[in-house]
């Protein structure tokens, strides 16, 4: 019964709702149908009616703390991230997205490219995402500063193709640490920014995203 409740909860919100306001929507009114359904199912029944009910209710009390959990309050993070000059204005070569080898090195951080997030389907959008070479290696790093978004369950950083909207094509950099402040992530280094131009904000629960940041070169 438990399985499949929230195996159709996860059908009702995270394939068939379009944004997150109808998933919430959506979830609600599956457990209601639910609700009337399993209560039909044990009309006459009484050896099952509290055994049934008593799962139910408890179920939806789980999924309900865990949305408030991760959706009603807001996680700050705030790490030492670095900042890097405009690739225009480091001096030496240009730094390449994707580039190996010695010229694709460094002599000081850089910031390869930048953007504004903006709102996707849901809430609100604000801080800016930066892809920083660092300083003596190949290593690149995705920044997030001034970040505030709204906060929900299972939220992963994608860095997208395109205009960001169609995500089935995507580098999963980690779960977002927290949807305020400044934070930053390791990138791979076969990583096309390039090509996997736009950072969004997913909701992998219901699959949504919250938010988006074209990157566009410094």
């Amino acid at each position: 019964m438990v399985v499949a409740l929230l195996a159709e909860l996860w059908i009702a919100s995270g394939l068939i709702a379009p944004t997150y306001l109808t998933s919430i929507i959506f979830g609600v009114g599956w457990f209601v149908v639910a609700s009337v359904g399993l209560g039909k199912a044990v009309k006459g029944r009484r050896e099952l009616r509290w055994t049934v009910r008593g799962t139910f209710i408890a179920t939806a009390v789980v999924v309900a703390a865990a949305f408030a959990w991760t959706s009603l309050r807001d996680k700050t993070v705030n790490e030492d991230v670095p900042v890097g000059v405009p690739v225009t204005a480091a001096a030496g070569p240009p730094v390449e997205a994707g580039k190996k080898g010695p010229k694709a090195v460094p002599e000081k951080n850089i910031a390869l490219a930048s953007g504004q997030f903006q709102v996707a389907d849901e809430g609100s959008a604000e801080g800016r995402a930066t892809v920083v070479a660092l300083a003596g290696s190949d290593k690149r790093v995705l920044t997030l500063t001034d970040l505030a978004v709204a906060n929900g369950p299972d939220l992963r950083v994608y860095l997208v193709p395109g205009d960001g909207k169609d995500t089935g094509d995507h580098i999963d950099v980690g779960g977002l640490k927290g949807n305020r402040g400044n934070q930053q992530y390791d990138l791979p280094k076969n990583a096309d920014i390039g090509r996997h131009r736009t950072v969004v904000i997913w909701c992998r629960a219901f699959s949504v995203a919250f938010a988006r940041a074209t990157l566009r070169g410094s």
